[in-house]
């Protein structure tokens, strides 16, 4: 979204000036009249003046060096400060202070400053989306709105902590398998390169026929040590149009949706979305988010655009007057049992907790398929190495034991 300067005067009467991003100068309006300032000249703004508005916090904006971990426990010392008492701009100061990572340290700075010039936190966080996400900083906005700002922090942190989990087991449980798969693409690469064709040349000295399978082998070999450029740009442009295609907002839907459909992976993708959707809307609820902008803000943070597209609907459903029930069931994403505990949920009057229930359910889920990953992809890969070596067999080893047989008896 486009970038735009404003000037604007607040309850106080002070001169207020600044950058905010939003799809048109309306927009911006908006946002401006949400943080009690009256807007006076709203322009779009160039990328140099934005980039200098910035300052230090731009820098860092795409920055790797903040890991999720350190917005981890920056929201736990949040909500450890804001519930002692303390005033949000000190806290944010003795963290800066405190912090180990420079880069974290020139972030809370920036924060600081935007408060300071009366902005208020969420929309201080905004520029920094690789940082806070739109859903982080839309459960930090509820939280300014209903006097629950440490709260929210502490649910932000188990929010945090829970993905943060999942990522770690699943990459735990993918590390054998991918090492695996590059040693055997490795294997297949030397082979093809550099030992194939050394059998190639004794076979050539015996000028015997050789058997289809070695011919294969040997065509094979002599391809890819001379085209090797060719196949290398052919995969390049192949990976390019995939990564440009999945940009693509249909590409995208497409992709998220085919995911869930993998063998074994598919199931704990769909597992994983759904215990985030789940428990960002327990989140949303618990923080006195209205259902309908739950739904709308869950589904910008599930993170696949067929689930989100299926969310979108069950919202739609809701602002038209209807049961969360129904518009789960005509989602068509949500299993039997769950179903009953919204409805349950929805009955009650405790929706959110229910919602947790389903997140807790499905949290458990995936964590015992992630457990036995490994133990599925195993035989999978042990059948992928024995085709292998019975292809080396096959094309290899048994011409040469043929032509070693022949050779004794001619003597």
């Amino acid at each position: 979204m486009p970038n735009f300067s404003y000037k604007g005067r607040n309850s106080r009467g002070e001169l207020m000036q600044g950058f905010l991003e939003g799809s048109d100068s309306s927009v911006v309006a908006d946002q401006l009249l949400n943080m009690d300032i009256i807007p006076i000249d709203i322009a779009i703004a160039s990328q140099g003046a934005t980039r200098k508005a910035k300052g230090v916090g731009a820098m860092f904006n795409q920055s790797r060096k903040i890991e999720p971990l350190d917005i981890m426990l920056f929201s736990r010392q949040m909500y450890t400060m804001l519930k002692a008492g303390v005033p949000i701009m000190r806290a944010l100061n003795g963290m800066r202070q405190s912090a180990r990572n420079p880069a974290l340290a020139a972030v809370l700075q920036e924060l600081s400053n935007s408060l300071d010039r009366g902005m208020e936190l969420s929309d201080a966080m905004r520029p920094y989306p690789k940082l806070f996400s739109e859903f982080y900083v839309s459960m930090v906005k509820v939280g300014e709105m209903t006097g629950q700002l440490d709260q929210v922090f502490l649910r932000l942190f188990n929010h945090l902590e829970f993905e943060k989990k999942m990522r770690d087991q699943i990459k735990s449980a993918l590390r054998y398998p991918s090492f695996v798969v590059l040693a055997m693409a490795a294997a297949m690469t030397i082979l093809n390169i550099f030992v194939i064709p050394i059998f190639a040349k004794v076979f050539k000295g015996f000028g015997a026929e050789l058997p289809p399978m070695t011919r294969l082998l040997i065509g094979m070999s002599n391809f890819t040590v001379q085209y090797w450029w060719a196949m290398a740009a052919v995969l390049g442009t192949v990976v390019a149009a995939f990564i440009s295609y999945v940009r693509t907002t249909e590409g995208r839907y497409r992709w998220d949706k085919f995911k869930l459909r993998l063998p074994i992976a598919g199931k704990i993708i769909f597992k994983a979305t759904m215990a985030r959707f789940a428990r960002s809307f327990a989140l949303a609820g618990k923080s006195g988010v209205p259902i309908v902008q739950a739904f709308e803000i869950v589904a910008k943070v599930v993170e696949n655009s067929f689930i989100a597209q299926r969310v979108g609907q069950m919202r739609e459903g809701v602002s038209r007057g209807e049961s969360v029930l129904r518009t789960a069931i005509a989602a068509e994403i949500f299993s039997p049992l769950e179903l009953q505990m919204i409805a349950i949920g929805e009955e009650t009057g405790e929706l959110d907790n229910l919602m947790e229930e389903v997140a807790r359910m499905y949290e458990s889920d995936v964590e015992y398929d992630v457990s036995k990953l490994s133990q599925q992809i195993e035989p999978i890969m042990m059948s992928v190495l024995a085709v292998m070596v019975l292809i080396l067999a096959l094309g290899i080893f048994l011409p040469m034991w043929d032509l070693g047989s022949a050779a004794l008896h001619k003597k």
